[in-house]
């Protein structure tokens, strides 16, 4: 059964990124350091009298919404707390936003740098895609080819016997 269009686009697009972009990399060491600064926030406020983050699983929101909208959570108590606080706020904002904005940015600068796997990539993907294209977009496509081909057999004129590797 042929997958919906839609879903192959997806599937492509999330492909994408996983290879060509830091998201992966970056998604987890945001998640393992949130990990480890709840648990370091929790055993800082442990004990301590007046403190609503009595829990790891309170500690964990704290993480949550203390880097990510830095207002809602409940402020640490102990001078401790606050640094391990402090240093997550600093460390998990810059690594969420930067996380985005870097992911954002390979991924559209990716086909300026135009690599010759990408171009196959994309002539291919195109070939794929034939059966869902219409008339004036078999046209366009047949031109880009033929476009290619007349490029293709220009550089290797322009090579001499010699030069060839």
């Amino acid at each position: 059964m042929k997958k919906p269009a839609r879903n192959r686009r997806f599937l492509r697009f999330a492909g994408d990124i996983n290879r060509h972009t830091p998201f992966v990399g970056m998604v987890l060491l945001l998640v393992v350091l949130w990990l480890m600064f709840a648990a370091g926030l929790y055993f800082a406020e442990r004990g301590v009298e007046s403190s609503t983050i009595d829990s790891y699983g309170k500690a964990l929101y704290w993480g949550i919404a203390a880097f990510s909208t830095a207002g809602i959570a409940d402020t640490p108590v102990s001078t401790a707390a606050r640094v391990v606080g402090g240093i997550w706020i600093v460390i998990g904002s810059v690594l969420f936003f930067g996380t985005i904005v870097a992911t954002v940015t390979a991924y559209f600068m990716r086909p300026m740098q135009r690599p010759h796997k990408q171009i196959i990539e994309t002539v291919e993907y195109n070939l794929e895609q034939l059966e869902e294209l219409d008339v004036d977009e078999l046209d366009l496509l047949r031109e880009t080819v033929d476009t290619l081909i007349e490029h293709v057999e220009r550089i290797k004129r322009s090579r001499s016997p010699d030069q060839a590797d």
